[in-house]
């Protein structure tokens, strides 16, 4: 079986790709055309209201049946209710995904900064009742969980022992250089600046890459990826790859440049399908 990373983006819509390849015929829906290129998307919806079952079916019409749906678990669960007397949430969640079937990739779990290591006895018995139907991810922000030691070492035993796998979010570029542009300004104050430490503690390894502004500033950040996902691969991992930029105008582009670097590192490795250089220089007359 050939080689798959899952290559996306967090959304599959926005209004400064209008004159871009993912524009395309007016006859598709953003997401059928989308799908068309991406593999996989970031379900960031969900984390503030779940859909209703006519949209899930749209959905999942609108996708091939290798595409991969990563959704958010509801901030009620993991910002509200901090894991605990969740029940009711957690089964009208998995109702609703339940549908998309083999188009689920990660169901991914994203903690505040608040949920710290004296919390890891209520995550460790939430995470053994999670339903093997499907896989996850978990993305912390807590201090603790980044300075190597005592906490994230259970934090990652954990994982290991649960087969959970740890969703990192590389923001490094992002914080490495100086910015005066709005979107990049907004990003710094709502993405967390934590140290990355590259492990994979499940089967499909969850990273969320973010590039400044002007993506090709973030080159000596994203190379590494490159080799790192070649050794997951090569391990009989499946990555998800997810790119952003702070306003994500050109996270399209920064995708693509990770999936070339990638194809040639690994030729025929699946994920990714570019478009054409001539629908680029199109874009770049308008």
């Amino acid at each position: 079986m050939p080689d798959h990373c899952y290559t996306g983006l967090p959304q599959w819509h926005h209004p400064d790709w209008s004159q871009s390849a993912l524009h395309g015929s007016r006859q598709r829906s953003p997401l059928s055309r989308y799908a068309g290129h991406f593999s996989t998307v970031e379900g960031n919806s969900t984390f503030y209201a779940l859909p209703d079952a006519e949209t899930v079916q749209r959905w999942d019409a609108d996708t091939p049946a290798g595409f991969r749906f990563c959704f958010k678990f509801p901030k009620r669960i993991s910002h509200e209710l901090k894991l605990k007397h969740c029940e009711a949430e957690l089964r009208a969640f998995f109702d609703c995904v339940e549908p998309l079937g083999g188009k689920l990739g990660l169901l991914y779990l994203q903690l505040p900064a608040a949920f710290g290591p004296e919390s890891l006895p209520q995550l460790s018995g939430f995470l053994q009742r999670l339903p093997d139907t499907f896989r996850y991810g978990l993305e912390v922000r807590h201090p603790a969980f980044f300075a190597k030691g005592e906490a994230e070492r259970s934090l990652n035993r954990l994982l290991l022992e649960t087969g959970i796998n740890r969703t990192l979010f590389d923001t490094r570029a992002l914080f490495a250089l100086p910015a005066t542009d709005p979107a990049t300004l907004d990003a710094l104050q709502k993405k967390p600046r934590v140290p990355l430490h590259v492990i994979a503690t499940g089967s499909a390894p969850m990273i969320r890459f973010i590039a400044p502004q002007d993506y090709h500033q973030g080159l000596d950040w994203l190379e590494p990826w490159v080799g790192k996902v070649a050794t997951w691969l090569d391990e009989g991992r499946t990555p998800f790859m997810f790119f952003h930029t702070p306003d994500n105008a050109e996270s399209p582009e920064l995708a693509r440049l990770f999936a070339d670097k990638l194809s040639t590192a690994r030729p025929g490795v699946r994920g990714f399908s570019s478009w054409p250089d001539s629908l680029r220089q199109q874009e770049a007359l308008f």
